[in-house]
């Protein structure tokens, strides 16, 4: 509760003016950040678990980090003036927060515990990857340049468009075409295929 100066000064009401304006604006933030946490949540979410599964290979570790992301996003949401840029911005983070975890082999006991071994994939993306041609491709997708994996990850998992992957990754539209087309050429070296 805000109190008022019973005979304010010039000098206390212009404080007093600029408190009640700054807990106003921290009140609407907090509810602006809130709505699109949550928007973004509802949209992105599971896309976004899809995404960091196929860098990770370990779902229980990509739920994880799309959990950190969208904790990281809250924070980070008072700084986004344009709503526009918050997907890019939350893809971003999972990209990143993605290659931390498999730079460092943050597979913890938890994640290695958590699907027994012999255990059916409970999710049908799980059982997608799980096939011989499907996991030979990924693991020729894995092994490109990290640039040329996401820019062909979030072109054709995501099926994001050439300006929404260069928005993600912060590169210009022609480097997300030369990094699709080098990709696209190294795994058509890889897999033996012929145009």
């Amino acid at each position: 509760m805000i109190a008022i100066p019973v005979r304010p000064r010039r000098r206390q009401l212009k404080e007093w003016l600029l408190m009640v304006t700054d807990q106003v604006a921290a009140a609407f933030v907090a509810t602006d950040r809130d709505a699109l946490v949550t928007e973004l949540f509802r949209l992105e979410g599971a896309r976004l678990v899809r995404l960091a599964r196929l860098f990770t290979d370990d779902r229980n570790a990509a739920e994880d980090l799309v959990q950190e992301a969208f904790i990281r996003l809250h924070r980070a949401a008072h700084r986004i003036k344009d709503p526009s840029k918050a997907a890019p911005y939350l893809r971003s983070i999972v990209i990143n927060l993605a290659r931390d975890h498999n730079r460092r082999g943050l597979m913890s006991l938890r994640h290695q515990e958590a699907i027994p071994a012999g255990a059916e994939p409970d999710a049908p993306e799980d059982v997608l990857v799980m096939d011989d041609e499907r996991r030979r491709l990924l693991g020729e997708v894995r092994a490109l340049s990290p640039r040329q994996r996401d820019c062909l990850l979030l072109r054709f998992y995501l099926e994001l468009s050439e300006s929404e992957i260069a928005e993600t990754l912060d590169i210009s539209r022609n480097s997300v075409k030369t990094h699709c087309r080098r990709g696209m050429e190294a795994l058509r070296s890889r897999l033996g295929v012929t145009t």
